[in-house]
């Protein structure tokens, strides 16, 4: 969260700029305005002003080598968890599920990560009712409630 604040560009790396910039946007020029200020972090990311924007930018935060566009499963798997785990734990459980189990998948790239939280928002889980696979879909998600599908049966 704190890197989406300063909107670093490389992993685990902040620039001076970019330290400057995240502590200005979140107002903390002391310790303990800092302390403060990441505990609010939280709230703001969960704004859904914000969310669309953090969850995005923690996509690309994980693409580390140049000219990268996708991101290994197990990766995705587990910024899904971090990122939606909270607010879509059963899913996200189920979708990690999936994609370990899988071998058609190696990667996910921007396109599936973005349709990943638009089907968290749009489609009722567990039953899934409301799943049209005639809409622009990724097959990686058609093929997971098919497989969701065989589970239930």
């Amino acid at each position: 969260m704190l890197a989406w604040r300063m909107k670093a560009e490389r992993q685990g790396y902040f620039t001076l700029e970019e330290w400057r910039r995240g502590l200005k946007a979140i107002r903390a020029d002391t310790v303990s305005k800092f302390k403060k200020a990441l505990s609010e972090l939280e709230k703001e990311v969960m704004r859904p002003q914000n969310f669309q924007d953090f969850y995005s930018y923690s996509f690309r935060y994980c693409l580390t080598e140049e000219r990268q566009k996708s991101v290994d499963i197990e990766i995705a798997c587990e910024l899904l968890h971090l990122v939606l785990g909270l607010k879509f734990r059963p899913q996200i459980d189920r979708l990690g599920e999936y994609l370990k189990k899988q071998h058609e998948y190696k990667v996910v790239n921007m396109d599936q990560w973005l349709a990943i939280l638009r089907f968290c928002n749009e489609i009722n889980f567990p039953s899934l009712d409301n799943y049209d696979p005639d809409l622009a879909w990724p097959i990686l998600l058609d093929n997971f409630v098919e497989w969701m599908r065989e589970q239930q049966a």
